[in-house]
């Protein structure tokens, strides 16, 4: 809860603005929650990092394992006031998140799992939704930064929409993930999101008894998407 209590004020110096692109923006809040999960991890694992702000942070591990870290995923939303953002630990191993945690900053809420363990919100066990109809199914997703927004993209992107009863663009893929893990939502998917991003929401939905379905990109990103085995298999 180290990284969570650095950023929960949101006090002015933590929303002062590092860099703003054209669609995307990091705060000194980031590197605040940043370095309190380092100092963590360092001390207490020496296994290596991937972090958002810091990038690789350690060695290769002779055992394949690293953990992947999001210090705060939807910054923007942060940086608005809008209480949806969270902090976010995966554990890869060989290149696989196989536990994670994600920790909602203003609910207070924590989610927890390790695939072929159970997943957890809070300590109570939770489970993916079972439905198999996109047509009555909530379906979670977003406009990462790295995606493609030209017009025949962003077109093909809305008319995918229409086979869902409900869509939520919540502005944090891990928070996302982790409400698909919860059964609060039922699907989720988003294009050319970055591994900190949904490292540990993709081990949660997988501990909670769901799938995901991962891409690797050539830039480093990835296309995601992630529900029940027999939803992802009507809707996609």
């Amino acid at each position: 809860m180290r990284a969570a209590d650095k950023i929960k004020g949101r006090d002015a110096e933590l929303l002062t603005a590092d860099s703003i692109g054209r669609r995307d923006i990091k705060l000194a809040a980031d590197r605040a929650a940043e370095a309190a999960i380092l100092d963590y991890l360092a001390v207490e694992t020496g296994i290596p990092v991937l972090s958002e702000e810091a990038g690789e942070v350690g060695g290769a591990s002779g055992n394949g394992l690293r953990w992947v870290v999001d210090p705060l995923d939807g910054t923007a939303n942060y940086s608005r006031g809008i209480p949806f953002f969270c902090v976010s630990i995966a554990l890869e191993h060989d290149g696989e998140p196989v536990l994670g945690v994600i920790h909602d900053v203003t609910r207070g809420e924590t989610f927890t799992g390790g695939v072929g363990l159970g997943a957890w919100l809070d300590g109570v066990s939770i489970t993916v939704a079972r439905n198999a109809d996109p047509a009555r199914a909530v379906f979670a997703t977003g406009l990462p930064a790295r995606r493609d927004f030209s017009a025949d993209s962003l077109g093909e992107f809305g008319r995918s929409l229409a086979r869902w009863q409900k869509v939520r663009l919540l502005g944090s893929a891990a928070l996302s993930l982790a409400y698909v893990a919860a059964g609060r939502c039922d699907a989720y998917a988003e294009q050319s999101i970055m591994p900190w991003d949904v490292a540990a929401g993709i081990a949660l939905v997988r501990a909670a008894g769901g799938a995901a379905r991962v891409v690797k990109l050539d830039a480093g990103g990835l296309d995601v998407i992630a529900g029940n085995a027999a939803l992802l298999e009507a809707a996609f």
